[in-house]
């Protein structure tokens, strides 16, 4: 098949990109090399040879219809990505996440021959706080935490229900959880998959969401300081630096490596299961801040502990892992890096875990002089 991937050279992308050249596809990748994933402006060393190479942004739409015209699979992986950025850069965010998709949208909707396949990348911050039980109401989805809780640093939701004190229980979240976003990229993943579900519904177009959870391996670029969390923490490890860690480092994610996300995107590629429908895609098992913190310094060999800061991000839940129910069903997906697995090859790309720390640092200070850390 001729594949189209936006934002191929990036750290899922590129991945990606390995496989179906690998599957024997013919590929081409559409990139901007935003400044803050690609500071040198220029392609990256791993970008795979046998792809071509476009370098354009998706808010061009006469450059991203040419690059379309005789695509038979879309991934949509490019735009702009960073909970707390994304609260100071709005316009940045909107601008590239909303006109971009608005763009492809347009461009699939006049299309005369359209792909067999569009699949959008979304992202776990849909969905807000994870859904939970509660020992009184059962199953509940707690609304954001409010200032005075976390000023109280009561970290935990409460229980949705009217005068409930009731203590909650993390449950995984599946798909039918109401999307609750809590950034300003959350919402903007939120209305990419409306916009795109929405045009495949009016024009008939095979439109897959699949919702990522935190994504972790090689390739996740250190000039960006709002990468994973992951990547973050092994490379203050390395330099011999304690992470920072906020609230009480029990908050639960769900860790998937890129090589099975890769595979959940292999799987949709040619299954007519996936029309219109929206899958999660991580890896099934909750993973608290503090041991995914314990689990790198054991890999590395370092004895460091991290920094609690018992301080409020905006824009962070308590917890949220996957359900998988559904892509186990209908796509036949079933992880198989589960932590601490692949943590190893997370500082690939040799001396670039210099200055980690500092570049970190910057991006904290920047949400605290904007009150966005309490």
């Amino acid at each position: 098949m001729r594949i189209v991937v936006l934002g191929g050279a990036g750290f899922i992308g590129g991945h990606l990109v390995d496989a179906f050249v690998a599957a024997g596809h013919q590929v081409r990748i559409v990139d901007n090399l935003d400044p803050q994933v690609h500071p040198s402006g220029k392609p990256p060393a791993y970008l795979n040879p046998r792809a071509e190479f476009v370098q354009e942004d998706i808010r061009n739409i006469n450059a991203l219809r040419t690059a379309l015209a005789d695509a038979e699979a879309v991934y949509y992986f490019a735009g702009a990505v960073g909970v707390g950025d994304s609260m100071y850069r709005i316009r940045h965010y909107t601008d590239v996440n909303l006109l971009g998709c608005a763009n492809l949208c347009e461009i699939l909707s006049g299309s005369k021959q359209p792909p067999r396949r569009i699949v959008l990348a979304s992202s776990v911050t849909v969905y807000g706080e994870g859904k939970h039980s509660c020992p009184k109401h059962g199953p509940v989805f707690p609304s954001i935490r409010s200032l005075d809780r976390v000023e109280r640093r009561e970290w935990n939701p409460a229980c949705p229900t009217p005068a409930c004190s009731q203590h909650l229980t993390p449950l995984a979240t599946d798909e039918t959880k109401p999307p609750a976003p809590q950034s300003i990229y959350a919402i903007t993943k939120r209305c990419q998959e409306e916009m795109l579900l929405t045009i495949g519904r009016a024009y008939n177009l095979p439109v897959t969401v699949l919702r990522y959870f935190n994504v972790y391996g090689s390739r996740q670029a250190i000039s960006n300081p709002y990468t994973g969390v992951a990547k973050i923490f092994a490379l203050h490890i390395s330099e011999g630096k304690s992470p920072l860690i906020y609230e009480d480092g029990r908050q639960s994610r769900d860790f998937v490596h890129v090589s099975d996300i890769v595979r959940a995107n292999l799987l949709v590629l040619t299954n007519p299961k996936a029309d219109g429908e929206i899958f999660n895609i991580g890896s099934g098992h909750p993973c608290t801040i503090l041991e995914l913190a314990g689990h790198l310094a054991k890999k590395l060999g370092r004895a460091v502990s991290p920094a609690v800061a018992e301080k409020f991000r905006a824009g962070d839940v308590r917890h949220c892992f996957a359900d998988i129910t559904k892509a186990r069903r209908l796509l036949g997906f079933e992880p198989r890096s589960v932590l601490p697995e692949g943590l190893e090859n997370l500082l690939d790309f040799g001396t670039e875990q210099s200055g980690a720390a500092q570049l970190s640092a910057t991006a904290d200070a920047e949400l605290r002089q904007r009150g966005l850390i309490r």
